[in-house]
């Protein structure tokens, strides 16, 4: 897979009739990439340009953006309040996807005070203690999943009876939803986070949200501990609204669900593949944590970039001026390989300490599931190294398939023995 740069040209700011930059724009078609190369494109823009102008498949009413990917700029432009999210939610922009993954209403296209708002009316489904009452859940329901798998037998496929089921169980145990009505939700996920057709993609969100709004009607009035009763609770005091409610549980469910599926297949593909990393775990379990959080910050576990922000005046960042107007896209995983801030960063060091990677954002939309994600990807990979002492792919790394054309990277199917 290789990027198109397009020819170098003269290129005035998107949207605007503006002076022209001296910018070349790079056309970037997003590609699939084997299994877990970093994106070329990002690497030569990192180590290069630093700031670079892109389009990106979905032209919208602005065809060009900037892209940013220094550790230090990203930093600035995901928490300087002149690029606005909610600005975004008024046109559509070069990017991935012809339809929007996420609804206006929710947090991804809010800034504070607004997004404190909402986010405040979620926040207490993901404390210290909440975790503390789903780990156990977790533990038990990654045990029972690999007792079916052990029923089965040797070879089997982790994605279909791990990766998969798991976080779509403990995004539901978190949100409330009865198991009797669980059936169905992983599909509607996959659609949505996919460079699928507007039409596909709005289907699938009309059937999570109907699915969305049963629940929390039949939890008005009802307090409890979990997510619907948080965001039933904020519904009858009138905090938020119904559309807001909806956009809230939507995102978590099903990001908190496909994400996952993917990023730990990604580690657990990556410790069979790299050997020393695993026997090290072995050696040392009580550094898993450490090592679970240099797995989130080396692999690249999306493709492309996520959502971009709006410019509400002119800011140099840089060293280039970005005009009012302007749309940018802030790459979390170029950022965490910025050999300024990390040391040898394209190598997984479990010694590694300092400086905090950015692979759950930062600033106001810093991933609430930060915790979640860890505690699931700690219980999967602990429980998967302590059952099976000879766990290893039953074939060729090479003939892993991967996810293709999705915003999330990971395998599709990842076949082991033991």
């Amino acid at each position: 897979m290789t990027y198109r740069p397009s020819t170098p040209q003269t290129a005035a700011p998107a949207g605007s009739d503006g002076p022209a930059t001296d910018h070349p724009v790079r056309d970037w078609p997003v590609d699939d990439l084997p299994a877990l190369t970093f994106d070329p494109l990002l690497y030569d823009v990192l180590h290069g340009e630093r700031v670079a102008r892109i389009t990106l498949p979905f032209a919208g009413d602005r065809h060009e953006a900037w892209l940013v990917t220094r550790y230090q700029d990203v930093k600035t432009v995901t928490s300087d309040p002149r690029f606005s999210r909610a600005a975004l939610a008024e046109t559509t922009v070069t990017g991935m996807s012809g339809h929007r993954v996420a609804s206006t209403a929710g947090l991804n296209y809010a800034d504070p005070p607004c997004h404190s708002r909402l986010r405040k009316s979620v926040q207490k489904a993901f404390t210290g203690h909440a975790m503390k009452r789903l780990r156990p859940l977790a533990q038990e329901t990654c045990d029972t999943f690999l007792d079916r798998m052990e029923a089965q037998g040797s070879p089997a496929d982790l994605v279909e009876h791990l990766h998969a089921p798991m976080p779509l169980a403990v995004v539901c145990d978190l949100l409330g939803v009865p198991r009797a009505e669980r059936d169905g939700l992983l599909g509607w996920g996959d659609i949505i986070l996919s460079m699928t057709t507007p039409k596909a993609g709005n289907e699938a969100k009309a059937h999570v949200r109907e699915f969305i709004v049963s629940l929390l009607r039949s939890r008005r009035g009802q307090p409890s501990d979990d997510l619907a009763g948080a965001l039933a609770e904020a519904l009858d005091a009138g905090d938020i609204t119904e559309d807001e409610a909806v956009s809230l549980a939507t995102a978590i469910l099903v990001s908190g669900a496909h994400a996952v599926r993917y990023n730990t297949a990604n580690m657990v593909f990556m410790l069979l593949t790299q050997p020393e990393l695993t026997a090290r775990l072995r050696r040392e379990p009580e550094i898993l944590p450490q090592a679970v959080d240099e797995l989130i910050r080396h692999i690249p576990h999306r493709n492309g970039v996520g959502l971009p922000r709006i410019a509400t005046e002119d800011v140099e960042v840089g060293g280039v001026l970005i005009r009012a107007g302007e749309a940018v896209y802030a790459s979390y995983l170029a950022a965490n390989r910025d050999p300024e801030v990390f040391e040898d960063p394209d190598t997984v060091d479990f010694d590694r300490q300092g400086t905090a990677h950015l692979s759950f954002g930062h600033g106001p939309h810093h991933c609430m599931g930060a915790m979640l994600s860890r505690l699931e990807s700690e219980v999967m990979i602990s429980t998967l190294l302590a059952r099976y002492p000879k766990l290893r792919l039953a074939g060729d790394p090479q003939d892993t398939p991967f996810q293709s054309k999705g915003f999330i990277r990971g395998p599709k199917t990842l076949v082991v023995t033991w």
